[in-house]
């Protein structure tokens, strides 16, 4: 009985990279339909006039960079 080892060894690098891509490819469906309900129960608050905390926040990093290189320019 003769038995070919790179024929087994390709069979089971195959069953692994489907098994890897199956559950791949139903994480990412689960993922999508969870975003789906979650969106759906919870929707996000679209106000326009609201300033986020994030805006000021990016308000007050911009003029510290600015700072910064006009001090940086006048060691010079």
């Amino acid at each position: 009985m003769e038995v070919n080892y790179v024929f087994e060894g390709l069979k089971i690098m195959l069953l692994g990279m489907s098994t890897v891509f199956t559950f791949l490819v139903v994480m990412i469906v689960m993922m999508n339909i969870m975003s789906k309900i979650v969106h759906r129960f919870f929707p996000e608050a679209n106000d326009a006039n609201n300033t986020s905390p994030a805006m000021t926040n990016n308000a007050k990093k911009i003029a510290a960079i600015t700072a910064a290189i006009m001090h940086h320019r006048q060691v010079k």
